[in-house]
């Protein structure tokens, strides 16, 4: 199953996220087979991180809920309570989207 995963910044963590994100980064990269999309999301500076959207392949609710448990900004308490929903993609990738 595909979840649409959003991860609400709570207030006033930016540096800790800055500092975190290496680990953060190495923990994605240890499922990219599984990741649709990631990224942060931003204010409409494009500058300011509000929070993060992953949008990811899960077997289950309850292995979206253990990964989660060790993703570096939750334990870090970069994000607040994470937000969690079944997906599904009714539209096709867009081609010639931008790439990282």
């Amino acid at each position: 199953m595909i979840f649409a995963i959003w991860l609400k910044d709570r207030p006033g963590t930016a540096q800790l996220r800055t500092e975190i994100r290496p680990v953060h980064r190495a923990y994605l990269e240890k499922m990219s087979d599984r990741i649709a999309f990631a990224g942060p999301l931003t204010s409409d500076d494009g500058k300011t991180t509000l929070g993060s959207l992953l949008v990811m392949e899960f077997s289950s609710r309850s292995e979206v809920e253990h990964w989660l448990k060790e993703e570096p900004f939750i334990k870090a308490g970069v994000y607040e309570e994470p937000i969690v929903h079944v997906f599904s993609n009714l539209w096709q990738q867009k081609v010639g989207y931008p790439s990282v």
